[in-house]
């Protein structure tokens, strides 16, 4: 159960706004948490209490996340480097250190480039170097997603039980993300309308179920293998 006080506030933008939350005492040095895909702000309910003890804590709803409802536009997940630079501004505060958990992550690197100077530290989870030369991975992701998609495009029930079966041990075999944009640009190259990464989650909550089911039954797995008596997940998406 949380003690902190949060306040809910608003960044408004054309035809949308970005909600996020702060808490701790202003004037703190400030600490900005970044969320993973499908997720939103309450991804690290369980970090506030501590954290709001030393630091002013923001908390985001990404756009097309939690009530970051995306109402079309030009704007999608790049504009979040924005995003977040303006709620810094908003705040009063000229740096801040940034967390970022898995998308979280590739976002808060972003952010980083854009502002070097508004950036005291990072810290990037579960996420990979946008700087570094990832094409074996990228390639290697490409020939899986044709597998996802084809399968996806024939069978569906085919395509839930391949996801549940392929291990999330391997991040060059696993690429949901990567798969459904595929799907995406399909849709798109067949006549149907632009779709948001929030409402394929909508379309397909099985995703993030199978994910989340195959991510608990591997941690399972490797911590009884090797003799350990409990599991602390480092990559939840909900608090739960």
């Amino acid at each position: 159960m949380m003690n902190t006080t949060i306040e809910h506030k608003q960044l408004q933008r054309t035809g949308y706004a970005i909600h996020y939350f702060a808490s701790g005492q202003p004037g703190n040095p400030l600490i900005i948490f970044v969320h993973p895909a499908f997720a939103d702000h309450r991804a690290f309910d369980y970090q506030l209490d501590y954290f709001a003890q030393h630091y002013r804590v923001i908390t985001i709803d990404l756009l097309g996340h939690g009530l970051s409802r995306f109402n079309g536009g030009q704007d999608n997940l790049d504009s979040s480097a924005e995003h977040i630079r303006a709620i810094m501004d908003n705040e009063g505060y000229q740096r801040a250190h940034l967390v970022g958990v898995s998308i979280g992550a590739l976002i808060a690197q972003y952010v980083t480039l854009l502002y070097p100077e508004r950036i005291a530290s990072l810290t990037a989870l579960g996420g990979y170097n946008i700087n570094a030369d990832n094409q074996e991975v990228q390639k290697a992701q490409r020939d899986e997603a044709l597998k996802w998609m084809l399968r996806a495009l024939l069978s569906m029930n085919s395509f839930r039980r391949y996801v549940a079966t392929s291990t999330v041990m391997k991040p060059a075999e696993q690429s949901p993300a990567v798969a459904f944009r595929l799907m995406h640009r399909l849709r798109i190259m067949l006549g149907a309308e632009p779709m948001h990464v929030a409402q394929y989650a909508k379309h397909w909550p099985m995703l993030y179920a199978v994910l989340r089911r195959s991510v608990m039954s591997n941690a399972l797995r490797f911590a009884r293998s090797h003799g350990f008596a409990a599991v602390a997940c480092g990559h939840t998406h909900y608090a739960e």
